[in-house]
């Protein structure tokens, strides 16, 4: 695995092995103690001082936020002081109050129940001076509470945090006095509450306040997966070193590795579609449940601090901020966001690296690839799966994966006690590993198969979301092992485009740096080459002997992610609805895979993940397939969708048959005859894209040829298709003229013409 700290070029992490619990001290001493004792971090240097009043009014004073409040004023028509007395309200709700006694409670209470719940909190001891901005990986809500607990252990400056508004008043009160700030969790088009957090966030780092901890990835992720960065909050922190208000900001990278989670089952759930429980604080009070369970270890590694000065170099041309008081909003360029995606993504990307991937991670890899009856029913023999796991160590171990494997404790031990640990999700009886099912609840009438499958599913989910813990480790040799397999080819192009394909269409699933997909597959075949699973030269890949069971391995790994995008695809493609929410997609996606597990067409219980579900809209409005609308959405089925749509292979094979379907299509056009406007249809609904087919059919139908294609576009992709189908048909010899009247004659299906429909680039669109 490719060092990110060197390919940025920063020094990476220190000794892998150099961590401490910090726990040990605080089993033999005094809890009491520990809290009252005198807390003296230093202060940040040549930071002045400032006390949370002083931080509110620079807010409320600042240039930008009196811009801001007299042009809402006049957008509305609201007196100035009716809005900046909004401003105010808003502050108060948001901003942290930092106090010594909320502190000290914290850390008496939080070491009760860190002793409690784990066996150890080790840290990777790269904390050497005050850092700037925290950026913890998000797994779960112990994430908020660890980092200060250790900055206080350490005296360091305690950090301001951003945290999710959430209906806990008394605990919410107790975060606020320990540094928390409130972020409501729906801000949309706000832009009077946009202003006021973004000022917020940049006075903090002008003056230095306090260390300022934020998840780049949004919320808390419910796959135990790395989740694509959100750069709302990575744009307001970097504003003030683009407009030269700071010298430099230095990030650090935190990863939070846990042998096991608080929030498993309740994660899983959340996936099937089921609600959380509502946040309370009586709802915290009855979850003292969790302090009767073991969570085995935490692991936090900081990572060394990382100058955004020095990562920026070469990037961006700050002068451009110059021609626009500072003061004033100003829309970021398309290098900044260039700039600050790439910085976003590279955070995540080290807090992949410098995490610890448990036994049980690399156990949840194997147990995944049985089927899920042999794990039920049959269970797996223990003696052949433990020798499994001993080999994927040896693989993860080559492919520089960091392994929280105690080398002094026998392997059968520690193997064991990772099943005794995870008792939740799978048992060893009788020298056979079983998936452990939900229990059924009392009932008078028999569970709906339904129901009785989303038993099995919650264990599966559980099960993924610690195979994900360690798939940073193996996504880019599985994306090649797949091309391999999919293309049959040893010629390192095709293997090279392939492989792009892929990474385009999982970008929004797995962690990718953009722009380096050429590193990423030169990476992929080095690992695979390490290893010994293949062999490489200038041009080609091959596959040696030896390397059968490393390539089948990987290829089943990526299977569950392949498998359950294509049931989002085939819905798309089949059900003919264009128009959607997303609160109507995912139930009805969630429908259909439920159906084709029972049927037996369908074995990946993953396919039932919510989360899997949006990745795969979020892709496709990437692709551009789908599009995203204030209020309303339509569907477009382009090529590349097509390509992956298939029943057992994914690639190349589906657009090869594709490329047939249409050229027999056009042969039947350029003929004429009875079937030649179906054929005409065919070519509009499943390749409008292609210049050569509209010539084809315009050849064919003359003056007819725009309004078939048309025709076939609204029935098959809606109003954005059309669109972009008239617009290709224009540039290959539609008119202006044929153009309108087209327009003006065409209506879609529910109810609005054309001119009455917001603009799409391509096709669907999701409320």
């Amino acid at each position: 695995m490719a060092n990110t700290y060197r390919d940025s070029g920063r020094a990476g992490l220190g000794n892998a092995e150099e961590f401490v619990d910090i726990l040990e001290k605080r089993r033999c001493s005094s809890d009491l103690g520990y809290a009252l004792r005198t807390y003296s971090p230093s202060p940040y240097k040549g930071a002045p001082s400032c006390s949370t009043a002083d931080l509110n009014k620079a807010v409320l004073e600042s240039q930008y936020l009196r811009y801001v409040v007299k042009e809402i004023a006049t957008e509305t028509g609201s007196s100035v002081e009716d809005v900046r007395q909004e401003v105010c309200r808003t502050l108060e709700e948001m901003s942290q109050n930092l106090q010594l006694g909320s502190i000290r409670l914290m850390a008496y209470t939080l070491t009760k129940v860190f002793r409690r719940i784990f066996t150890g909190i080790f840290l990777q001891q790269a904390v050497q001076e005050s850092p700037v901005i925290l950026m913890p990986n998000h797994r779960s809500y112990v994430d908020f509470l660890v980092i200060s607990y250790i900055m206080y252990t350490y005296d360091i400056p305690l950090p301001v945090i951003a945290a999710a508004l959430a209906g806990m008043k008394m605990v919410g009160e107790i975060l606020r006095r320990s540094g928390a700030f409130f972020i409501r969790r729906a801000i949309g088009s706000d832009k009077l509450y946009w202003a006021v957090l973004s000022e917020y966030v940049k006075t903090i780092v002008r003056k230095g306040f306090a260390p300022l901890e934020f998840y780049v990835e949004g919320l808390r992720s419910r796959t135990l997966k790395s989740q694509m960065p959100k750069l709302g909050m990575m744009h307001m922190v970097l504003e003030p070193y683009f407009k030269g208000e700071v010298y430099d900001i230095t990030l650090v990278p935190i990863s939070i590795s846990y042998d096991r989670v608080l929030e498993e089952s309740l994660l899983a759930h959340e996936l099937l579609g089921i609600p959380k429980p509502k946040e309370s604080t009586t709802g915290l009070l009855k979850a003292t449940k969790v302090l009767r369970e073991d969570y085995g270890n935490m692991h936090v590694n900081f990572g060394r601090p990382m100058s955004v000065r020095h990562l920026c170099q070469g990037q961006i041309n700050r002068c451009q901020y110059n021609l626009i008081p500072r003061d004033l909003p100003q829309k970021p360029s398309a290098e900044t966001q260039a700039c600050v995606s790439g910085l976003a993504n590279l955070m995540v990307r080290i807090q992949e690296e410098g995490s610890l991937i448990s036994p049980w991670s690399l156990m949840a890899c194997l147990l995944l690839q049985a089927p899920t009856t042999v794990l039920t029913q049959e269970g797996l023999l223990w003696r052949q799966f433990t020798e499994k796991t001993l080999w994927l160590r040896k693989l993860a171990l080559d492919f520089g994966a960091r392994l929280n494997w105690p080398g002094q404790v026998p392997d059968l031990h520690v193997m064991s006690s990772t099943v005794t640990l995870h008792q939740s999700v799978v048992h060893l009886k009788a020298g056979r590993v079983y998936l452990v099912r939900e229990e059924e609840p009392a009932r008078k009438h028999p569970i709906s198969p339904e129901l009785d499958l989303i038993r099995t599913a919650a264990g599966v989910l559980m099960l993924a979301s610690y195979r994900n813990q360690s798939l940073h480790v193996f996504v880019r040799p599985a994306m090649l092992a797949t091309a391999i397999r999919v293309t049959k080819s040893a010629q390192k192009d095709e293997l090279s485009a392939f492989f792009c394909f892929l990474r385009d269409i999982f970008s929004n699933e797995f962690i990718f740096i953009p722009g380096r997909s050429s590193q990423d597959f030169e990476e992929a075949c080095f690992l695979l080459n390490k290893c010994g699973a293949v062999d490489v030269s200038e041009l080609e890949v091959t596959v040696s002997d030896a390397g059968l069971e490393v390539l089948s391995f990987l290829q089943a790994l990526l299977q569950p992610f392949i498998h359950s995008y294509q049931v989002m695809f085939r819905y798309l493609c089949e059900d003919g609805v264009n128009v959607f929410t997303e609160k109507q997609l995912l139930p009805a996606v969630r429908n259909l895979a439920t159906k084709l597990i029972l049927s037996g067409e369908l074995h990946t219980y993953e396919a039932l993940s919510s989360d899997t579900q949006k990745n795969v809209l979020l892709a496709l409005q990437r692709l551009e397939t789908v599009t995203k609308l204030r209020d309303s959405v339509a569907l477009f089925v382009p090529p590349i969708l097509l390509a992956v749509h298939l029943r057992e292979e994914v690639g190349l094979d589906g657009a090869q048959r594709g490329r047939q379907h249409v050229e027999t299509s056009l042969e039947h056009v350029a003929e004429g005859g009875a079937h030649a406007e179906r054929s005409a249809h065919h070519v509009g609904h499943r390749l409008t894209h292609h210049t050569h087919a509209l010539q084809e059919v315009q050849r064919a139908f003359p003056g007819q040829g725009l309004a078939l294609v048309e025709e076939a576009a609204l029935d098959r992709g809606g109003l954005g298709m059309v669109d972009e189908v008239s617009r290709a048909v224009g540039e290959v010899g539609g008119g202006p003229a044929q153009r309108e009247k087209s327009q003006v004659q065409v209506t879609c299906s529910f109810g609005q013409s054309m001119e009455e429909q917001p603009q799409l680039k391509h096709g669907v669109a999701w409320r």
